[in-house]
């Protein structure tokens, strides 16, 4: 609890992952991906409660010997290539309503994908959110990009190349350009009622936390899981 407001955080992780198979349990730096999940959202001073929402027995077993509550599996059909966010956040926030009568201001969602969460990330943007809860009703995570979108290419039907973005002028020097972020998933927060009412963590009311250059990775590949396991080890050697 954060001023009087109260904070579900949901990690989901279903089993099925074409990009990178059982990556969620696939062991990185001799930890299973997602205890790295589970411990910053146990590490979380503000976070009432948080699960691991999942379809996998298997996931469920190895996320609670981590330390995380899994009250749950998620019914076959949240857990399929085309389930939205939206309905397995539902399906928790459900669950608390119905088994338990209990219902929270806030929402956070934890992507067992990005492990490079620092140690107050997440009561940062916490913090940030419910101070400016006038304002703002979300909050996501923003990493810049390298790849401005000026200068992003599509290939024709001719074979030629063309700008991605035909009305994006690029300016000469990248450093004229305006920056660009990429929204990684260290966390997203937003309102119950707005997640509700807009059915997504972009609200209109959408505000940011800026997160370090090497923070800006998630795992979908095994390129991704191979630069992320490269980076713990340059820290923990530093």
């Amino acid at each position: 609890m954060y001023k009087n407001k109260t904070f579900l955080a949901i990690i989901p992780a279903r089993a099925g992952s074409k990009g990178l198979p059982n990556k969620n349990i696939k062991l990185l730096h001799g930890h299973p991906l997602i205890e790295y999940t589970i411990k910053s959202a146990k590490n979380s001073k503000y976070l009432d409660t948080f699960i691991v929402s999942t379809d996998s027995q298997k996931i469920a077993d190895i996320s609670k010997k981590c330390g995380a509550d899994v009250p749950f599996l998620r019914p076959d059909i949240l857990a399929t290539d085309t389930a939205t966010t939206f309905d397995a956040v539902k399906h928790a926030i459900d669950y608390y309503k119905n088994n338990y009568n209990k219902e929270y201001d806030y929402i956070v969602l934890l992507e067992p994908t990005s492990p490079l969460r620092e140690d107050k990330d997440i009561d940062k943007m916490i913090c940030k959110i419910v101070d400016n809860e006038e304002g703002f009703d979300s909050i996501v995570s923003i990493g810049e990009v390298d790849e401005h979108p000026s200068i992003l290419k599509k290939i024709m039907p001719d074979g030629t190349l063309s700008s991605y973005y035909g009305d994006l002028k690029m300016a000469n020097r990248r450093q004229d350009n305006d920056n660009a972020y990429f929204p990684y998933c260290v966390a997203y927060i937003v309102k119950m009622d707005i997640f509700l009412k807009e059915k997504t963590f972009y609200t209109k009311r959408n505000t940011y936390y800026k997160i370090k250059k090497y923070q800006c990775y998630e795992i979908d590949d095994i390129y991704n899981f191979l630069s992320i396991e490269n980076i713990m080890k340059y820290l923990k050697e530093m």
